[in-house]
């Protein structure tokens, strides 16, 4: 027994020792103020120790790419502004488990060799970017074989120059698990742009007026994109060389002009497109190369081409959706296209119901003799709505011999789906 109380008395003391130098969240708080310079937030950052947090009190303080290199919270007091002088990157994290709120971040430098961001994750881990206002940077916030990083509500503003001396306003390459939700990103080259980024979410973001695509999206599998605002961009929205992307409950809207395109698909297979408003696009959806693609409940409405189908298109489903006020609701390049096109409502459709089971009786064939014309020769266009185009598509209807026979809705609707 003397022997048991001469081992435990030790052990005890150097316990007892240890949980007296081990204080959980006693976390410190290093200030910086506007009205001391002489103490940088530079010095702040190499003084902190793990889990401190720096706070950065109001006004405008000039940086030089400040180096983040270790667990802790930079917190943002009044709004203080961190400006770039449009010459350096803002602040370049290195390390896990950060937290960037409540700052304002402008003027960085532009670079055709580098990517110079407001904010810059190398490989981190764990780290939040929160309510944090960007303006006039190159890239906004850019995340560079990152994981587990949540980006949330901050406004992303770019400096609305050509492609070339603009970058996007999140960027994420090689990244996985990545949570991107509730930002603004206007005036970038693109708004969002993933490339090879698994596992992620891009939630309830409002991305418009950008210089190329609202989202562009490459080799990226597994991902999910929900109740998303994408419009007024120069080219729309493009996701390409992907597999299993679901996009749910997003908003397509007034990408109009020469190209553009509310949603591009191309080399995609298992996408899967539920009950998203696609609308006011010169083409609402343009299909490429698509395999196992499902389209349904979604709303194309006011677009010039509601749904362009490519003949390298295969086994996929459109099915349930509505197709209101389009100037063409399908155009293909192929007179056999591989798909179910069933339970549709078209406007256009002409047929009735006499059993009154909701659907019609007689089949509909939604690609137009004209549409196919115009598909081909664009000038044909200046035929729209006239006597010649009208007296195409009937004789059409009498006698189809051009347009594709595979493409035809067994089942139209006769009333609009409650999308």
């Amino acid at each position: 027994m003397e022997n048991l109380t001469k081992i435990v008395k030790p052990i005890i003391l150097i316990l007892s020792l240890l949980l007296c130098c081990y204080q959980p969240g006693m976390a410190g708080i290093i200030k910086v103020t506007a009205s001391q310079p002489s103490f940088s937030i530079q010095q702040a950052l190499n003084e902190a120790q793990p889990s401190d947090t720096v706070l950065i009190g109001p006004g405008q303080y000039k940086v030089a790419d400040l180096q983040v290199n270790k667990p802790v919270s930079i917190i943002g007091e009044g709004l203080p502004v961190l400006d770039g002088q449009h010459t350096y990157q803002i602040l370049s994290i290195h390390a896990d488990n950060v937290k960037v709120s409540g700052l304002k971040l402008q003027h960085t430098g532009i670079s055709s060799l580098r990517d110079i961001a407001a904010i810059k994750i190398y490989q981190g881990k764990e780290i939040v970017i929160s309510d944090n206002i960007i303006e006039g940077a190159f890239f906004g916030i850019y995340l560079s074989k990152a994981s587990r990083c949540l980006i949330e509500n901050n406004q992303i503003i770019g400096q609305q120059q050509t492609d070339q001396r603009s970058g996007n306003g999140i960027h994420a390459w090689k990244s996985d698990q990545i949570r991107i939700i509730q930002n603004r990103i206007s005036h970038h080259r693109d708004g969002i742009y993933f490339e090879f980024v698994t596992h992620s979410l891009i939630y309830k973001n409002l991305s418009q007026n950008n210089l190329r695509y609202g989202l562009h999206f490459m080799f990226s599998n597994n991902d999910l994109y929900i109740d998303n605002v994408f419009g007024q961009n120069n080219a729309g929205v493009s996701v390409m060389f992907s597999k299993y992307v679901t996009m749910i409950k997003n908003t397509f809207r007034d990408n109009w002009g020469d190209g553009c395109y509310g949603l591009f698909l191309k080399e995609i297979t298992h996408c899967k497109i539920y009950g998203n408003k696609i609308t006011g696009n010169t083409t609402g959806i343009a299909v490429e190369g698509a395999n196992r693609m499902s389209i349904e409940l979604n709303s194309f409405s006011e677009n010039g081409w509601a749904l362009k189908v490519d003949a390298s298109c295969l086994m996929s489903r459109v099915n349930s959706n509505n197709f209101t006020r389009n100037s063409f609701d399908i155009v293909t390049n192929s007179s056999a296209v591989a798909g179910n096109f069933d339970h549709n409502y078209w406007d256009k459709y002409e047929g009735y119901d006499l059993n009154k089971d909701r659907t019609g009786d007689i089949a509909y064939h939604p690609v137009s003799l004209f549409s196919m014309i115009v598909a081909n020769n664009p000038t044909t266009m200046v035929l729209f709505r006239s006597l010649m185009a009208t007296l195409l598509d009937k004789i059409e209807k009498i006698i189809p011999e051009f347009t594709p026979v595979s493409l035809v809705d067994n089942h139209p609707l006769m009333q609009a789906l409650p999308i």
